[in-house]
């Protein structure tokens, strides 16, 4: 029992110290390797939830095309992830659910919900 409090501060050191930092380094490395992953044309979205897609690379920036002909340059830290393009390809047709009323079937709105 002489032990017991020696044991407690042991894994109380573990829990608040070695396993926050642990995690913090997984972060960092998909990080960097998130960054290192920039190519131009790629879709993404900085930690601001600015959406755009990567027009060039500079040292340590990124310029990013947020409309067309409208290009931004953000720190590479910037940029939190990789998105997938949020527009489909017109030629596939229109997508159902995506129309401005919010409805699924283009009719009116059901405003008694």
């Amino acid at each position: 029992m002489e032990l017991f409090p020696l044991i407690v501060l042991v894994l109380a050191f573990v829990l608040l110290i070695v396993v926050p930092a642990r995690q913090r380094k997984k972060i960092q490395e998909r990080q960097r390797v998130l960054q290192e992953s920039l190519t131009p044309g790629t879709p993404v979205m900085t930690t601001a939830g600015l959406h755009g897609t990567v027009a060039a690379l500079g040292e340590g920036t990124v310029d990013l095309e947020v409309a067309p002909g409208v290009v931004v340059t953000f720190a590479r830290q910037a940029v939190l992830e990789v998105r997938k393009p949020a527009v489909a390809d017109p030629a596939d047709g229109p997508v159902l659910g995506d129309d401005a009323n919010g409805t699924a079937d283009g009719g009116p709105a059901d405003r008694t919900r």
